[in-house]
């Protein structure tokens, strides 16, 4: 109830930033400015994880998609690279799906890899923002993020949560960060999981 009340008055104060985005993601894309994702949530329910575009649909002659870096745009860069493309994340906060602080929710493709100690990370729901976040993101290998979701599930509260969002903020604004681990490729996942 917390993560939605608070959820609903940041979109409130968000919301010309917001408007302001949607018109240049209108400008850039068109119609289709948002993107959607499904992902594994709490106990493993699958839900559309909701962000800005940031890529053109592209393909080569033979009609195969290009490679991601090829159709991410400028206006795409900046949205990354500030994470505000992950401000739709706060309409699945007020929807239940996700939480401000929690493990960062994986493509659906990924639970089936898990063991039965690993999927503990979906006994809680999923957040915007995790300790593995704070720890490293996306220089950590996979065994090293999923330790970080069970540390937080072990000692979950209301003050680490706080503390995380606290520096959430500080990287924000201190280093470069323009994927969350969720958009990994799933070649990625395999070779690197028990690392």
């Amino acid at each position: 109830m917390i993560d939605k009340i608070m959820a609903v008055i940041l979109l409130v104060l968000l919301m010309p930033l917001i408007l302001t985005i949607i018109l240049l993601q209108i400008n850039t894309y068109g119609p289709k400015i948002l993107f959607y994702q499904e992902r594994s949530g709490l106990n493993g329910q699958v839900f559309s994880l909701i962000k800005f575009r940031t890529m053109i649909d592209k393909s080569d002659i033979s009609g195969k998609q290009l490679p991601d870096e090829q159709r991410l745009t400028s206006f795409g860069k900046i949205l990354r690279f500030l994470s505000l493309d992950e401000l739709p994340n706060i309409i699945n906060v007020v929807k239940g799906d996700l939480s401000f602080v929690g493990p960062r929710p994986f493509p659906t493709s990924y639970f089936n890899l898990m063991n039965t100690e690993q999927k503990k990370r979906y006994s809680v729901r999923p957040g915007i923002t995790g300790l593995a976040q704070i720890m490293g993101r996306n220089n950590l290998s996979w065994k090293r993020k999923i330790t970080y979701d069970l540390k937080y599930i072990e000692n979950i509260n209301l003050f680490s949560d706080l503390i995380i969002l606290l520096k959430t903020f500080r990287h924000l604004f201190t280093s470069k960060r323009n994927e969350d681990l969720g958009d990994q490729s799933i070649d990625d996942f395999i070779p690197n999981f028990d690392q």
